[in-house]
């Protein structure tokens, strides 16, 4: 039996500011890197329009499985407020190697991990804290009803693009290969409620949070959690019964 052929393997792309991707678009900067790949500020050359794009790595996209499939979920959650908008596949030649990129707006901000240390005291007060909440849970609330789920939701994945009345969100890095489960839409919740528990300032500051906060946190004990909020639409809805002036 003949044996396999390994993937090409590639550890870091780097690209240089105006190198080119397909005939179309320019590297302004790159934005970041994870397991799968890198992402890069671009801009379209005809039009000056800026866009993003994710670059995956040939060995975590084997017969270009990942980009698919992460281009059809952005596809099918086109109308969840909080995601970024796919547009367009790319193919690019890089050292020889054909390399898949995934075009999407691209979306000014500040990631929430930066916006909240930036806060004073490096902490959200309660009020702003339960605004951001709110937002989050409204944004997933829509992912959920799609019958989809994040799975790895965290400050360094969610952009705070605006914010004064409401917070204006977008997220970063939604991929997950399993299917939906109530099992992993309660972990999403979970995390949102850990995010808003870490962004008014975690254990240092939880005594002194008003009931309201601790009623929602519970500790940050999954069961309690659980047993309170059935799902991310039961939270919403909790959320919308509080008395916000007094926080």
């Amino acid at each position: 039996m003949a044996k396999a052929i390994p993937a090409p393997h590639v550890s870091v792309f780097n690209l240089r500011p105006g190198r080119k991707i397909g005939r179309i678009y320019e590297v302004v900067n790159k934005l970041g890197a994870g397991w799968e790949g890198e992402v890069y500020r671009i801009r379209e050359i005809n039009t000056g329009i800026e866009r993003a794009a994710k670059l995956f790595y040939p060995q975590r996209n084997i017969r270009n499985k990942a980009s698919r499939f992460y281009a059809q979920k952005l596809h099918k959650l086109r109308q969840c407020s909080m995601l970024i908008q796919y547009h367009t596949e790319e193919v690019f030649a890089f050292k020889g190697l054909q390399i898949t990129a995934l075009i999407s707006e691209y979306v000014e901000g500040d990631l929430l991990l930066d916006f909240v240390r930036a806060a004073p005291a490096g902490r959200l007060s309660a009020y702003r804290g339960l605004h951001l909440l709110y937002a989050i849970v409204k944004g997933i609330e829509e992912v959920h009803a799609m019958h989809e789920y994040h799975g790895d939701l965290h400050p360094k994945n969610i952009i705070v693009s605006r914010f004064g009345l409401r917070f204006h969100l977008k997220l970063l890095d939604f991929y997950h290969w399993h299917g939906s489960t109530k099992s992993n839409r309660q972990d999403d919740m979970i995390d949102v409620i850990r995010i808003f528990y870490e962004a008014i300032g975690g254990k240092r500051y939880y005594a002194k949070q008003p009931d309201a906060v601790k009623n929602i946190c519970c500790g940050l004990k999954r069961s309690l959690i659980l047993k309170k909020f059935r799902d991310i639409a039961q939270l919403r809805e909790h959320l919308e019964m509080l008395e916000w002036d007094t926080y």
